[in-house]
């Protein structure tokens, strides 16, 4: 196994992306099927789905509400699986929802975030982090003592002003909307998604 973790400066193949979307749901519909999840064999997988990964999978319905979404910040594990394990996740573990079904799951679509390294981001208070933001770009990591959130790129579709990306961040988080502390830190990152 190579120690390169995967990153999104280096795109991921067609290929890569297939064997990725059917790993997803092959891990959740054996688990559907045996009530446990699936590890995929890493042998005859390419390097990069066997170099260290970090991904968050993503569950829609058809009308495009969220349905579940697992994933991890930090590249410590074969890409392969990351993406089968936060596949179940999002499947049977996300704590806002109930675990997916049978009937659901005909109705819902996969798709996969490969996160690249997160970057620390220097500011001078809030003001100065929301300015520095790339809308639709900027994955997104805050962080104060124990407490961390963080936003996928995506979420710039349906909150575009970064005044409201920050505020939801930290709602999400668990603190007030205005809360803000120079205690806080923060990361950015960029993903492939498919």
């Amino acid at each position: 196994m190579t120690d390169t973790p995967a990153d999104p400066a280096d795109p991921i193949a067609p290929a890569d992306q297939k064997a990725l979307h059917h790993i997803a749901t092959a891990a959740i519909a054996h688990a559907l099927d045996t009530g446990r999840p699936r590890v995929p064999e890493l042998d005859g997988l390419s390097a990069t789905l066997r170099a260290p990964g970090a991904s968050f999978v993503t569950l829609r319905r058809r009308d495009g509400t969220l349905r579940g979404c697992i994933g991890r910040l930090e590249a410590y594990r074969a890409l392969a699986l990351d993406v089968a394990d936060n596949a179940y996740g999002a499947a049977f573990r996300d704590p806002r929802f109930a675990p997916l079904t049978a009937s659901e799951w005909i109705d819902t679509t996969a798709s996969i975030a490969v996160l690249g390294a997160p970057r620390p981001i220097a500011f001078d208070g809030e003001r100065d982090l929301r300015d520095q933001l790339e809308p639709g770009l900027d994955g997104l990591i805050l962080q104060e003592g124990g407490r961390r959130g963080t936003f996928l790129p995506a979420v710039w579709e349906s909150l575009p002003d970064p005044t409201a990306f920050l505020e939801q961040l930290k709602r999400k988080i668990g603190w007030a909307p205005r809360y803000w502390s120079d205690d806080i830190r923060a990361w950015r990152y960029r993903v492939q998604t498919f």
